[in-house]
């Protein structure tokens, strides 16, 4: 099923954050990672600019999501800049204080943290120090292996099982923007979260979180 995906803005800077309201899913990982093709994946649609340059995405590109014949948004997805990329993760790196540490840090709405690692490629330093700032932040995450269709089923399951090793404390989904296998599972993730963000009062969009 498709949803229905618009830009909202674009920040770099805390103080351009759009006003707190709705559950958001933020999308973190290497600048080669396949970030913006898994959220164009999820949502049906090219929203997040991909490029065969790495590092393209310098702003937190925040999307509104609606389900079809629904009204109003139900969830916001976060695109944030790629790390890790040696041309420019010195700039990456100086700029996470002023606007990614204080999202990732700070953010009220912030329900889950989608960390992509790359299922072709060992574990990383830059991966593990990412996980270890969001468990430091008691920020809840997901780790997807992405790009799994270049991989044999065998050496899928090996690296998998690296990657469990490397991070006992998450347990790797395989995903694949091509094949869209991990899909359903990962929106199930998504929703599952959303919804427990849900308050009482805003009840009405459990339904549709439920449904799709």
């Amino acid at each position: 099923m498709r949803v229905l995906s618009r830009f909202l803005a674009a920040a770099t800077d805390a103080a351009h954050f759009p006003a707190p309201s709705l559950p958001e899913i933020a999308f973190l990982g290497r600048s080669n990672v396949g970030k913006s093709s898994v959220i164009n994946s999820l949502v049906g649609d090219k929203v997040a600019r991909t490029s065969s340059t790495p590092g393209r995405t310098r702003s937190i590109n925040f999307f509104e999501i609606r389900w079809p014949g629904k009204p109003h948004p139900e969830l916001i997805f976060a695109d944030l800049p790629g790390y890790g990329y040696a041309k420019i993760s010195r700039e990456i790196s100086q700029e996470w204080p002023k606007f990614i540490e204080p999202y990732l840090n700070e953010r009220p709405t912030l329900s889950l943290s989608v960390v992509l690692i790359d299922a072709n490629v060992p574990p990383q330093p830059s991966d593990r120090q990412l996980l270890d700032f969001l468990s430091a932040s008691n920020r809840d995450f997901l780790l997807v292996a992405t790009k799994s269709d270049r991989l044999s089923n065998n050496q899928l399951h090996n690296a998998l099982r690296t990657l469990t090793q490397e991070y006992p404390a998450a347990r790797p989904l395989p995903y694949s923007a091509k094949t869209g296998a991990g899909r359903d599972e990962l929106w199930k993730q998504i929703r599952q979260v959303a919804r427990q963000m849900t308050t009482p009062a805003d009840s009405s969009i459990t339904p549709e979180l439920e449904d799709y």
